[in-house]
């Protein structure tokens, strides 16, 4: 977006995508010419742009994200009961003065999400006993001094077969492509575009019920990130907005269905689902990770 002091030019592409010049497009429809950008973006898409103190607390809370990742993955093993990630990751989260964001959310009942093999997302830890061959995904956010932060990664679980070494392989190299399309003028629909090209290319398939999400605030806020799309469409970035990517990548077929406990999303097909996740800001100059780790 081309603009002066946080100030839309009347002559700049407008941010709503729809390729029109701003004059001629939302300038048109209510908006003050060289309207304020932070105030563009939160009438019209409902977007909270963040400060520096807010990032420095958003990161904060990122670092314990990680921190208790880092945690759980030195803990899987074959044999390991999914309600033990659950314990684990409420105590250290308490223990920092923190809260896990999951517990009660929507009446969800544990404080994070543990999702194993064919579970795409949202799984309910309990007495299932990790195996030798599985994968498992964690899905942690922590709310700290009022800002939460959002990650989650997938692991092997002993030896892998060639079906879960490819899944979670490619759904990290999805998450790491979406992340290089994350900078100001690009749009919502370019991360979409990558991850499901690299998915689609590798013959496997996107999710589509869920989607990346604003974050930072709130648990979930606007835009939605969805993971798939077309390049050039959608909300242009811009310098700070901070939301997730996590795109769900399935081996079969992209169709789900959810378990009676109104949670626990399966691939309809029993195929196997991967995930990785980060929160990011668009910085003015491309992005921060703001839960980062090695992709």
């Amino acid at each position: 977006m081309k603009n002066k002091g946080n100030k839309i030019s009347r002559n700049a592409p407008c941010p709503c995508g729809s390729g029109l010049k701003y004059k001629r497009c939302c300038a048109g429809k209510g908006a003050p010419d060289a309207m304020d950008v932070a105030s563009f973006y939160a009438r019209k898409y409902n977007i909270r742009l963040k400060n520096k103190a807010d990032v420095e607390g958003i990161r904060k809370a990122g670092r314990l994200v990680m921190e208790t990742l880092d945690l759980v993955e030195a803990m899987i093993e074959p044999g390991l009961i999914t309600e033990r990630i659950n314990s684990l990751v409420h105590k250290f989260t308490v223990k920092n003065n923190a809260t896990p964001a999951p517990l009660h959310y929507r009446g969800f009942p544990k404080s994070v999400c543990v999702s194993v093999n064919d579970v795409i997302c949202h799984g309910i830890p309990g007495p299932y006993a990790l195996k030798d061959g599985d994968i498992v995904n964690v899905d942690v956010t922590t709310i700290l001094d009022g800002y939460y932060a959002d990650a989650n990664k997938s692991f092997w679980v002993g030896t892998p077969s060639a079906e879960a070494r490819k899944i979670v392989d490619v759904a990290r190299e999805s998450l790491k492509r979406a992340i290089a399309m994350v900078q100001p003028g690009n749009t919502i629909g370019d991360i979409g575009w990558a991850i499901q090209t690299w998915a689609e290319d590798n013959d496997c398939s996107v999710v589509r019920e869920f989607v990346g999400h604003g974050v930072g605030f709130d648990f979930h806020e606007s835009p939605q990130i969805p993971h798939f799309g077309r390049r050039g469409q959608g909300i242009e970035m811009i310098p700070g907005m901070v939301f997730t990517i996590e795109p769900m990548i399935n081996l079969g077929g992209n169709s789900l269905r959810i378990l009676r406990d109104d949670w626990t999303a399966v691939t309809r097909d029993g195929s196997l689902s991967a995930q990785f996740e980060q929160t990011l800001l668009v910085t003015e100059n491309g992005c921060e990770s703001l839960t980062p780790f090695d992709l």
